[in-house]
């Protein structure tokens, strides 16, 4: 009787026990990671595809469901715990590597891995602006790719550095898991949320701007792919969102991210080819047209486009946190941004070189008429399949901050009990593919819409926001050589930010009355 009685009383206990770390977990998931997705990192928006899966799992499942004696956590709630107490979830062939979880609750992910996912963001597509950044900066262009690389890779680590603290034993203790976690920390306790605000508006104006920069791109391809057919470059930019029309009935971005890898994998291909191309030329290069001083006017623009080839900050707290060994980040994000300079900086002065003074914004349209359609095409295609990338991190951010915090959300909640998206949901979607239409039809300058994002969005997620960060939280544990390039750092992003930004918005606003009077 006594055995069936502490038998009875270790059940107790151990329900107990597995029903309060699924509430934890369910509050960390709720704190939980930010969206990871930039606009070419394909790998790590599947892998937070599957993480957001395993958040709404325990919301919906975890908080509402009577853990009964001799049960588990569900799966996705040990995803989240710190301690890694629990059977290791089971993997399934869908999630591939982002699935494999060690022991202690994080997924595999190598540094060869979260390498990748840094590649792709900023290894991406638009680094087809930057050889018209050497156009109208020279020399200094070629210095900022540097300088950018650089500062990126510093700020990149620092962010990092945001997320610890030493608990009382002098261990260095992972206690955030975001930016936005970091953002709020920095506002606490006058104003708790207001960094985490700031962030996701940040975020979602640098998102809805890539979906309109993957517009403008396909308008312009097409158009110069094509010119004698009689199409204007707003038709085929209207064409191009009809086809993008779908991205809002998107529940999830599974089958989009394995077309889009393969699009990235063309992608690199196409530099090369490119590359090849310009060397096949360098006879002809005109180093002569290589100058030391810059376009006052236009320059400013250029920083934005190179800033703004470099972004990947918003998620590498996330792909951090999800490394099999987080010791290995700082060397990572040496060797990638080390391996990002040199092949901008290759790629934008061979290019620069071969066309000169001829450079246009997106350089393809520079190659000869007859490999030109054939490679725009496939840029098109990348275009079109990575736009559901930015566009469904865009809507998960505005409907979690807007529609789904409960009493504390602006607007009733998009979906129904069921999980269906309501149909004024559905409505809101579609008008965010149209607002990105508008704008590449009244504001069709792809170096304009990119200078002006990596003025306002670009510099200040990446330059700004880590390096105030970085002197609010550790102040009092920074070196000297710490704070001088922290405080450097803002001071140059705030001059380059705000030029870049006035000089992009005025040309904007000479485009959009252009095409008006049009």
């Amino acid at each position: 009787m006594a055995t069936m009685i502490r038998s009875k009383l270790s059940n107790v206990a151990t329900s107990v026990s597995n029903k309060s770390q699924a509430k934890v977990s369910g509050m960390f998931a709720r704190m939980g990671f930010q969206a990871a997705t930039n606009e070419e990192a394909i790998g790590f928006a599947h892998c937070d595809d599957l993480d957001m899966e395993h958040r709404q799992g325990l919301q919906m499942d975890i908080l509402k469901t009577e853990v009964s004696p001799g049960d588990v956590p569900a799966e996705g709630d040990i995803h989240y715990q710190r301690d890694g107490t629990g059977p290791p979830p089971s993997a399934s062939k869908d999630e591939g590597l982002c699935s494999e979880l060690s022991t202690n609750g994080k997924p595999r992910i190598t540094a060869w891995e979260a390498g990748w996912n840094v590649t792709n963001a900023i290894q991406g597509m638009f680094v087809l602006g930057l050889p018209y950044a050497i156009l109208h900066g020279g020399y200094l262009g070629l210095f900022l790719i540097i300088f950018a690389a650089v500062v990126c890779c510093y700020t990149g680590k620092i962010l990092i550095a945001c997320l610890y603290e030493e608990n009382e034993d002098g261990e260095t203790v992972r206690v955030r898991d975001s930016y936005v976690d970091i953002a709020n920390a920095c506002c606490t306790p006058r104003f708790p949320k207001l960094g985490g605000r700031i962030v996701n508006v940040a975020q979602i104006i640098e998102l809805v701007m890539t979906c309109i920069l993957y517009v403008v791109v396909s308008g312009n391809l097409m158009y110069n792919s094509f010119p004698t057919l009689p199409i204007s470059q707003k038709s085929w930019s209207i064409i191009a969102t009809a086809a993008l029309l779908p991205c809002a009935f998107l529940k999830n971005l599974k089958s989009v991210s394995k077309f889009s890898l393969l699009c990235t994998l063309a992608h690199f291909v196409i530099n090369i080819l490119v590359i090849a191309y310009c060397l096949s030329r360098a006879r002809d290069w005109a180093w002569d047209k290589v100058k030391f001083y810059i376009d006052v006017k236009k320059f400013p623009i250029s920083i934005g486009i190179i800033v703004f080839s470099y972004t990947s900050q918003i998620f590498l707290p996330s792909l951090e946190g999800n490394m099999h060994n987080p010791k290995e980040f700082h060397c990572m994000m040496n060797w990638t941004h080390i391996a990002a300079c040199i092949l901008k900086g290759l790629f934008a002065l061979v290019a620069y070189l071969t066309w000169a003074d001829e450079t246009k914004e997106v350089i393809t349209d520079n190659l000869p008429s007859t490999i030109r359609a054939v490679v725009n095409i496939f840029l098109v295609a990348k275009a079109l399949l990575s736009y559901p990338l930015p566009f469904f991190a865009a809507v998960e951010v505005l409907e979690k901050s807007l529609f789904q915090e409960g009493t504390r959300a602006c607007f009733p909640n998009c979906y129904g009990g069921d999980g269906r998206l309501k149909s004024w949901g559905l409505t809101l979607r579609c008008a965010l593919v149209i607002l990105t239409l508008l704008m590449a039809i009244y504001v069709p300058h792809f170096a304009l819409l990119m200078g002006l994002t990596g003025s306002l969005t670009g510099a200040g997620l990446c330059f700004l926001l880590p390096s105030l960060f970085h002197l609010k939280l550790l102040w009092r544990k920074l070196q000297w050589h710490h704070v001088f390039f922290d405080v450097s750092i803002f001071v140059i992003g705030s001059i380059c930010s705000i030029s870049g930004f006035i000089h992009s918005l005025e040309g904007l606003i000479e485009a959009f009355k252009y095409n008006i009077e049009e």
